[in-house]
C-alpha cells in the first residue's frame, strides 16, 4: 500500500481538513494534497483548508457550515449569525443578505470558504445560541451595517423591544450590546436603566 493510498483511506465524505490534519498522516503532504485535489478527493476551499467531497443526487455537497467554520478557526466556540434572521424580528426588516456573520474570540475579517462568504468579527463576548433578544441587540448594533432605512428600523426596534421578554433584554444588552443597543434600547428599559447601563 502506498502513503497516497494510505492517506485516502483516512479521509472521510463531508469533512473538512486543515493542511496540519493531513500532514500528520503524510510525510509529503503538499505533493499529496496537490494529487489529491487533482484527483477530486480533496477540494481547496481556503488557503491550508480542505474538504473531502460529499456525494448526493443533486451533486457534490458543500461542507457544513458549523465544520467549515470551526475548522477555519481551530476553535469550537463562535456563534453564526445571519442578517437574514433580522426579517423575522417583525421590525420591517426585508433585505437578503449573503454573508453570515460569525462572533469569535480569534479571526476578524472578511473570508470566503467553500464559496460562501463570512465576516468574522472577534468578540469577547457572545452566547452560545441566537435569541430573539440578543438577534434584536444585533440588529440594533448594526444598523449602519444593513441596506434598509436605519431611522425607520430603529423606531420600529424600540417598540419591538417593549414586547420582549423584559428580563431576557436586559441580560442581552448589559452582556452583548455595544454603544449604539445601550443608547437605543436603554430608554425602553429606563425603570431599570442601571442594568444596562
Amino acid at each position: 500500500m502506498t502513503a497516497l493510498s494510505d492517506l485516502k483511506r483516512k479521509l472521510r465524505p463531508g469533512q473538512v481538513y486543515r493542511r496540519a490534519d493531513l500532514a500528520r498522516w503524510s510525510k509529503s503532504v503538499d505533493r499529496h494534497l496537490r494529487q489529491l485535489v487533482e484527483e477530486g478527493r480533496l477540494v481547496k476551499v481556503s488557503a491550508g483548508l480542505y474538504r473531502t467531497p460529499r456525494k448526493t443526487r443533486f451533486g457534490d455537497a458543500p461542507a457544513a457550515p458549523d465544520k467549515l467554520v470551526e475548522r477555519f478557526l481551530k476553535d469550537d466556540r463562535f456563534l453564526m449569525v445571519s442578517p437574514n434572521a433580522y426579517n423575522g424580528l417583525g421590525v420591517g426588516a426585508t433585505q437578503l443578505y449573503n454573508e453570515t456573520i460569525v462572533y469569535n474570540a480569534k479571526r476578524h475579517g472578511r473570508h470566503e470558504l467553500d464559496g460562501r462568504k463570512y465576516d468574522f468579527r472577534q468578540k469577547p463576548w457572545f452566547p452560545t445560541r441566537v435569541t430573539p433578544e440578543f438577534l434584536l441587540v444585533d440588529l440594533v448594533d448594526n444598523l449602519g451595517r444593513l441596506a434598509e432605512d436605519q431611522d425607520a428600523l430603529a423606531s420600529r426596534a424600540k417598540e419591538r423591544a417593549r414586547q420582549m421578554d423584559r428580563q431576557a433584554l436586559k441580560k442581552a444588552v448589559r452582556d452583548y450590546g455595544g454603544q449604539r443597543a445601550k443608547r437605543l434600547l436603554g430608554p425602553v428599559l429606563a425603570d431599570d436603566a442601571h442594568a444596562v447601563a
